[in-house]
C-alpha cells in the first residue's frame, strides 16, 4: 500500500509529522530518504513532538544515534556518513530496530538491504515551489495509517 501527500510550506511538513508521529507504534521502523534540505529531519521533529519530546529536535548527523525517551521510545538514527553496513553492527543498530521502541532512520536508503521486510518507507522529493514538498509513504500498514494521515 503507498499513498502520498504535498506540503507547501514548513509548517505543514511539520504538521505531517505530528500526524504521522499518531499512528506509530511500538517496533515501527520508519525510513526516510529525501536529499539535503529536503525535510526529513522536520519530519521526524512533528513525530518527536506528537510522541512527547519537548526538546529541540535535530539530526543526528555526528553522533549517528539519539533515543528520546518517550513511551515507547524513540530511536532517530541518521546513516549519513556511514559508508558500509558493517559500520550498523559498530553502532548496535540492530539492537533497536523493531524491537521496543519506534525507529526513525534518516537516510536509511543507503542501506535498503539490510533493513526489515516490513519498515515503512517514506521518501521525500522537491515540489515545483521552493517550499513545496512530495511525499510518497509505502509499506504494509501504511492502509491503516490513511484516514488519520490525511486529516
Amino acid at each position: 500500500m503507498a499513498i502520498d501527500f504535498i506540503t507547501r510550506k514548513p509548517e505543514e511538513t511539520y504538521e505531517l509529522g505530528r500526524r504521522l508521529g499518531r499512528c506509530l507504534r511500538k517496533g515501527d521502523v520508519l525510513c526516510l530518504e529525501g536529499n539535503l534540505g529536503a525535510g526529513k529531519t522536520l519530519l521526524v521533529s512533528g513525530i518527536a513532538h506528537e510522541l512527547g519530546v519537548t526538546d529541540n529536535v535535530t539530526s543526528p548527523t555526528f553522533n549517528l544515534m539519539y533515543t528520546y525517551p518517550t513511551e515507547p521510545p524513540i530511536y532517530h538514527f541518521d546513516l549519513y556518513r556511514l559508508d558500509f553496513p558493517e559500520e550498523l553492527e559498530d553502532i548496535g543498530f540492530y539492537e533497536y530496530i523493531g524491537q521496543d521502541g519506534i525507529a526513525l532512520i534518516e537516510w536509511a536508503d543507503k542501506f535498503s538491504d539490510v533493513l526489515p521486510d516490513d519498515a515503512v518507507w517514506l521518501t521525500i522529493t522537491y515540489g515545483k515551489e521552493p517550499d513545496e514538498r512530495l511525499f510518497h509513504l509505502e509499506g504494509e500498514r501504511v492502509s491503516e495509517w490513511e484516514k488519520e494521515l490525511r486529516g
